[in-house]
Order: structure tokens, then sequence, then C-alpha cells
């Protein structure tokens, strides 16, 4: 019983990794096509900047909620 409930769980991990993987290449896809898509480069540095601000401001979020 304790091998099938260890597949079970395995194969429950590898499905929701799957997922997680298909998800975010989806969300990729979408900005290379849609955030300035005749310029990667401005692409990936509006990204990084983005990404940063919304890290920034999550923190400063928890802040105030603590």
């Amino acid at each position: 019983m304790k091998i099938k409930k260890r597949v079970r769980e395995t194969f429950h991990i590898i499905i929701i990794a799957l997922a997680i993987i298909m998800f975010w290449r989806g969300i990729w896809g979408l900005m290379d096509h849609y955030l300035f898509p005749d310029n990667p480069l401005v692409s990936h540095i509006l990204s990084i900047v983005i990404g940063i601000l919304i890290l920034y401001s999550t923190e400063k979020m928890g802040e105030y909620i603590i």
C-alpha cells in the first residue's frame, strides 16, 4: 500500500510541475507577443523592471499588513 501511495504522490507532483511550467510558458509567450514584439531588448528590460516593482510593492504591502 505504501508503494501505491508513493507512486500516486509522485505522479501528482509531476502533473503539478508540468502545469506550472506550461502556465509560465504561456505567460512568456503572451509577453513576447504583446510587450514590444519588434524590440526584444526593450521587452526584456521592461519585464525586469515590472518584476522588480511588483516584488518591491508586495514586500511593502507585507509590512503594512503585519
